[in-house]
């Protein structure tokens, strides 16, 4: 029997070299991508990249054990938002512990959870797994969730089928079997340049543009108050909001295009087709015709710029079931922030969300995770190991 004690390693040695990898969305994250891969291919793993189209970025999934259905993903992602005009107290790309917690950008969210996946690779490598153990690692996690998508794809449609996935985002280490979606648009309208002393030979795209954020509000209205009494969530309907809008050129001149980005968080699968729709069967029908009245080739489009499905309860649901198991738990929560669980779930995986650490510090400046949270953690995995390499 392998000794676990001398197999696991201290997941704070390795959270300090992954806080150090500056891995913000706006960069390459090949050199976090190319330690994590070392660290488990050096265990024995084997590793498969999913890189970007431009090679810049890559998702890392990596595999201890048989080659066999029932095995479990542990899916995390290895980017972080920035830190830029963020009022830190030390280094956010260098882990500072203090009073019994761990500082640094990425500590949270979720490079904790990551650093406890490798703290226990080793152990997973001596066990005699009976089921496999896959890393899924993403990038871009934290623009949309639009990384991921390759090497989920690959692990539904190519790998025999794991029995779960659990998803380490902060949850204080309390299983999570449902989160909001999140659908974001670019909405662009285009109308026609003229001098602001004849607006007449115009046709004014802001003004079009206030109009259809206006209709986002009055939709987003319309929704609260139709809240639905048996949601799980603390916002028990969907959100509207926007958050850019850019357009015009001078104070002088009749703008001819405005652009604005928003976006809704949905309760369930469904609502974010009906929201789109009633939006641009509105624009077309109220917005649209003043704006060609004066330029018959004025447009309103709305682009989607990422979907992120929901995650929703699952009837008797293995993930649930499994994370309540090793947690002790005695129910799953909901949390209304997203994550790539909607994804997984939608590729046909049974998906739950179980992570160190708690959402209210993700994003912050001096962002933190508790070393007693990062050890809960190491435990749940531990456990988690001894599941896989005991007979199902």
């Amino acid at each position: 029997m392998t000794d676990q004690n001398s197999a696991i390693e201290e997941p704070q040695a390795l959270l300090s070299r992954l806080v150090g990898f500056r891995s913000v969305s706006d960069r390459s994250n090949l050199d976090i991508a190319d330690f994590i891969e070392t660290h488990l291919a050096g265990l024995g793993a084997t590793c498969i990249r999913f890189p970007s189209c431009d090679g810049q970025k890559t998702n890392l999934l990596a595999t201890i054990g048989p080659l066999m259905p029932g095995g479990v993903v542990l899916s995390g992602h290895m980017d972080v938002v920035p830190v830029a005009g963020q009022n830190w107290t030390s280094d956010p790309f260098a882990l500072t512990e203090h009073e019994g917690a761990l500082f640094g950008r990425g500590t949270t969210d979720m490079k904790g959870f990551v650093a406890a996946c490798l703290s226990v690779a080793r152990l997973a490598a001596a066990a005699s797994l009976q089921r496999p153990l896959h890393f899924a690692f993403s990038y871009d996690e934290e623009v949309g969730c639009v990384g991921a998508g390759p090497m989920i794809d690959y692990i539904a449609d190519h790998l025999p089928t794991p029995a779960c996935v659990i998803v380490g985002e902060p949850t204080g280490m309390v299983p999570v079997n449902a989160h909001k979606g999140a659908y974001d648009w670019r909405t662009v309208v285009t109308g026609l340049a003229a001098h602001s002393s004849m607006p007449r030979l115009g046709a004014h795209a802001i003004y079009a543009g206030a109009r259809l954020i206006t209709l986002v509000e009055s939709i987003h209205d319309r929704l609260v108050a139709m809240p639905d009494p048996g949601s799980p969530f603390e916002t028990p309907h969907p959100t509207l909001s926007v958050g850019i809008a850019r357009g015009g050129s001078a104070g002088n001149i009749i703008p001819a295009e405005f652009s604005f980005e928003w976006e809704a968080r949905t309760t369930s699968p469904g609502q974010a087709e009906a929201i789109i729709e009633s939006f641009t069967v509105q624009a077309e029908s109220k917005v649209l015709p003043r704006l060609q009245a004066t330029h018959p080739l004025a447009s309103i489009v709305s682009t989607s710029l990422f979907k992120v499905p929901p995650l929703v309860p699952e009837a008797r649901g293995a993930a649930e079931h499994l994370a309540l198991q090793l947690t002790g738990a005695a129910r799953a929560d909901a949390v209304s922030f997203c994550t790539e669980g909607g994804l997984f779930q939608q590729a046909g995986l049974s998906t739950v969300i179980c992570g160190p650490g708690y959402v209210a510090q993700a994003h912050q400046p001096n962002e933190y995770v508790s070393l007693q949270q990062l050890a809960s953690c190491q435990a749940f995995l531990v456990r988690l190991i001894d599941h896989l390499a005991a007979d199902s």
